[in-house]
């Protein structure tokens, strides 16, 4: 699998941009999987659900199955796995999306809006191999993308993951 990542600050665009690029990897053969970084307590039970029930009175996992998809949940007692042990429990595909973990040194795409007066996290950062940005970012010493143009970022994306270090990652 390949493990390439969208990130940014908060409000910058990327869920917005991941959810564009997925179809056109899609389109052009690429199987697809996703991984979002949280940074809040989050949950997708709803209180008085059965599986929320089933958490509540202490199971450690609860999968909950229908026709049409499943889910996993396990509650957390030793902190949060790292990306590598998360991308081990997926099932295998082509590419792996990674929304967030700034900090893990995977290749990604950063989405910077000079408009939201936040610093540019690319600066020393090897990992950012790319910035799509909604405006002209002097001094940046990396490809620069249209935000607005999704279709020009997968065909950048899809050259570098090609020609490059963007590392299979066993699963």
């Amino acid at each position: 699998m390949k493990v390439f990542g969208v990130t940014g600050w908060s409000g910058s665009g990327k869920t917005t941009l991941l959810g564009e690029l997925v179809p056109r990897f899609i389109a052009r053969g690429w199987s697809v999987s996703t991984v979002k970084h949280a940074h809040h307590g989050f949950d997708l039970d709803q209180p008085g659900k059965d599986s929320w029930r089933h958490r509540q009175s202490g199971a450690t996992e609860v999968l909950i199955s229908s026709s049409l998809r499943w889910a996993l949940m396990h509650e957390l007692h030793a902190g949060e796995p790292p990306l590598a042990e998360l991308l081990a429990r997926l099932s295998p595909v082509d590419l792996v999306l990674v929304e967030g973990f700034k900090a893990n040194p995977h290749p990604k795409l950063e989405v910077h809006r000079p408009a939201l007066q936040r610093p540019p996290i690319w600066p020393g950062r090897d990992d950012i191999v790319a910035v799509a940005a909604d405006a002209d970012l002097p001094g940046c010493d990396r490809p620069v993308l249209p935000l607005n143009d999704p279709a020009a970022i997968v065909d950048w994306a899809l050259a570098f993951l090609l020609r490059s270090g963007a590392q299979d990652h066993a699963t």
